[in-house]
Order: structure tokens, then C-alpha cells, then sequence
């Protein structure tokens, strides 16, 4: 947050001293400039992390969930294998809409702005198709990817 602050600005923390994350991601979207000016703040911030989880931990698989893989070539070398969670766009619609509230505008705009399906579903090493709105599905899937890693 101190980097966020001296870069954006104090109107872009929240009452909990955390990010406003609407108000960023209105900034992002009304200034694309911006969106590579917090990448380049958060993007080593995270590969730091990634980096110490590695180093430290004894774990046989580490999973790290990351949203924009796709759309920054820094993380594809740090990783062995990609799994991507597909699922069709109206079911993405629905799930955003129900999660967050949005409008179909702002959901349509934010997944216009990322990767498309098929850029993610090329970068994949392996695909989990989850439309299901029941979490048992994928957690089998999820299971029989685990036993293909050796896990």
C-alpha cells in the first residue's frame, strides 16, 4: 500500500487501509496508462512472494492462483505447469454478476480489458472445465489432476 500511496495517491485507500478497489479499478479502466504504472508496483511485489514461498516451502506442489498470468509474460517462466479453470462466458457473466454486483456493462468491459478465453486456454498445460455451479465437480477434477501430478 505505501507504493500505491505515493504513486495514486491517499483517495485510493479504503476505511480499512486497504486498497479501494473500485475506485482503482474505475482509475484503470479511464486511464490504461495507470493500469501498467500499479502492474509495475504490484507485479514484483508478488514475484518476491512467489519467489520466498518457493525457497521456504516443502510442500511437493505449490499452487499459486494469478488472475493476469496470461497478460504479463513475467510469470510463465516461474512456473512448471499451467492450469487454467475454464467455463463459458455467459456462465463468467453470471458468476461476476452474482459475486460482485456489477452491471453487465462493467462485467463485459473488465473481460474485455483481459486475455481472451482462447489466449488462456492456448497458454494451458491442462484445462478444468467448471460450468457447474456445484463445487464437487470440480473438486474431482482437481483430485484426478492431482493423482496425474503424483500427488
Amino acid at each position: 500500500m505505501p507504493a500505491i500511496v505515493n504513486t495514486f495517491g491517499t483517495d485510493f485507500v479504503g476505511d480499512d487501509g486497504g486498497l479501494d478497489r473500485q475506485r482503482m479499478r474505475d482509475h484503470v479502466f479511464a486511464q490504461p496508462s495507470a493500469r501498467h504504472t500499479l502492474e509495475n508496483i504490484i507485479h514484483p511485489l508478488v514475484g518476491a512472494e512467489i519467489q520466498r514461498l518457493a525457497a521456504t516451502s516443502r510442500a511437493s506442489c505449490l499452487v499459486f492462483d494469478i488472475p493476469l498470468l496470461v497478460e504479463s509474460s513475467h510469470w510463465r517462466h516461474q512456473l512448471d505447469r499451467i492450469v487454467v479453470v475454464d467455463c463459458s462466458h455467459a456462465t463468467q457473466m453470471r458468476r461476476v454478476r452474482q459475486r460482485n454486483a456489477w452491471d453487465p456493462a462493467t462485467i463485459d468491459a473488465v473481460i474485455r480489458s483481459q486475455s481472451s478465453r482462447e489466449q488462456r486456454l492456448a497458454a494451458a498445460d491442462f484445462v478444468l472445465f467448471n460450468d457447474m455451479d456445484e463445487i464437487v465437480p470440480l473438486q474431482h477434477s482437481v483430485k484426478v489432476l492431482a493423482h496425474r501430478f503424483g500427488l
